[in-house]
């Protein structure tokens, strides 16, 4: 990995910064904020055509090389024509001397009283200012046209040059993802490569016993590793390049070798299990020997217990999450942890989860103390506003529940019960989960 910046902080500059932190009992801005303050950006960059950067963040702020539009163009079909200094006029009859197309530019002299017919795109003629719709015209005959002036205000449906973007003027920020209608803006400015971060390579393994692949016998106890496919499927959402080390059994010998192997080709590292309190989770004590880490339980729920931190391996670095073990946990702390981390990493100016009001259509439980985070299912109302309901039990190892959901219902720290017809916040998976 890079060396990071000189800049970088330790997990406990940061967390002795915090008057009332208590690592047993975290609250989720809490944790959030340390993780914000904690994770640097990685530098390298890639060299991309303009077709291979979609879904990348960019490096650099693009300057427009040019004015868009690069000429006064006219918005539509219709004609245009030089608005009278005087509506007393002794005509509103203009007589027609030409045609210019989207491409080509008229090279007459166009004079009071006379227009030219214009096509959508085309350059404005010299001497015009105001383009008139075809259809709100009246045809004289051939060569003449009646326009409606008192209709019309000057400068109408003519786009100025450089009115969607000057020359010299930021057409994308550095830190912005590139989506379909960027990759057009750019092609619109001539632009045909541009500097991306590179891809964040991430690691991820699962840890326990009891986890079996997809290709084995699934014996008395054990369970399919699930949350290794999960945490893969998020992270190529993301755009990661993902490095899948599997499962890893519960050993700390294998364990350590397992995270010095992850960290000499990763930016970040992921695990599942092994960071509670179960007599088998070294996990624990082998991320503390490693580097930086942290051991947190944090006041929510699904996903209470959780590592955060940076290992190192000889010269290499890697930024690290250990995860709980349950499903709905694992993606749960994914989503409002790793996340944001994954998109700082890479980055990303905006890397919260956008939250959006809904009114619950049932009664919520919730007790007041921690941050709960509930599958739901958001619908649009008659009205069109968004209402949404859970999904049923909300147990951390229910995965079918986190499939029928297609949001997370956020309910606050201090929050208690929720009725029917209440607003609560949401956040929509939006293709994440």
């Amino acid at each position: 990995m890079n060396q990071q910046p000189s800049h970088a902080r330790s997990l406990s500059d940061i967390t002795n910064q915090i008057a009332d932190y208590n690592p047993r009992s975290l609250s989720v801005a809490q944790a959030s904020d340390i993780i914000r303050q904690f994770v640097t950006h990685q530098h390298t960059t890639d060299l991309v055509p303009i077709l291979e950067a979609l879904g990348r963040h960019l490096a650099e702020d693009v300057i427009s090389p040019i004015n868009v539009p690069a000429y006064d163009n006219s918005a539509m079909d219709g004609f245009a024509f030089a608005y009278p200094q005087q509506l007393n006029v002794p005509t509103d009859q203009f007589q027609i001397i030409g045609t210019v197309l989207a491409g080509h530019m008229f090279s007459g002299d166009v004079k009071p009283g006379q227009c030219v017919r214009i096509m959508t795109g085309a350059m404005i003629p010299a001497g015009c200012d105001t383009v008139v719709p075809q259809e709100l015209t009246e045809k004289v005959d051939e060569h003449a046209v009646r326009i409606p002036l008192t209709t019309l205000r000057r400068g109408a449906n003519r786009r100025h040059a450089g009115e969607d973007l000057c020359a010299g003027k930021v057409a994308l920020p550095q830190g912005k993802i590139l989506r379909p209608a960027d990759i057009g803006l750019l092609a619109s400015l001539g632009i045909s490569q541009v500097q991306v971060r590179r891809r964040l390579r991430v690691a991820c393994f699962s840890t326990g016993d009891e986890l079996r692949r997809l290709d084995e016998q699934l014996d008395i106890g054990c369970i399919y590793d699930s949350n290794n496919y999960t945490l893969q499927a998020m992270l190529t959402r993301l755009g990661c390049e993902v490095i899948n080390m599997g499962i890893i059994k519960d050993d700390p010998v294998t364990l350590e070798a397992s995270f010095r192997e992850a960290c000499a080709s990763a930016d970040l590292i992921i695990t599942s299990g092994g960071v509670s309190v179960g007599v088998a989770d070294y996990t624990k004590q082998v991320m503390a020997s490693l580097g930086d880490v942290a051991f947190w339980s944090i006041d929510m729920r699904p996903g209470k217990p959780m590592a955060c931190g940076k290992i190192v391996a000889g010269d290499k670095s890697a930024f690290l999450f250990g995860l709980p073990g349950n499903p709905v946990a694992v993606m749960v702390t994914f989503y409002f942890f790793v996340q944001p981390a994954i998109r700082q990493l890479m980055g990303e100016l905006q890397t919260q989860p956008v939250m959006t009001p809904a009114i619950s259509k049932e009664t919520i439980k919730k007790r007041a103390g921690r941050t709960e985070f509930q599958r739901g299912i958001a619908t649009l109302n008659q009205n069109g506003e968004l209402e949404v309901v859970i999904t049923g039990s909300q147990g951390s190892g229910m995965l079918r529940s986190m499939a029928e959901a297609n949001c997370i219902i956020v309910l606050p720290h201090e929050q208690q019960d929720v009725h029917a017809g209440e607003k609560v916040m949401i956040t929509l998976f939006e293709g994440l989960v």
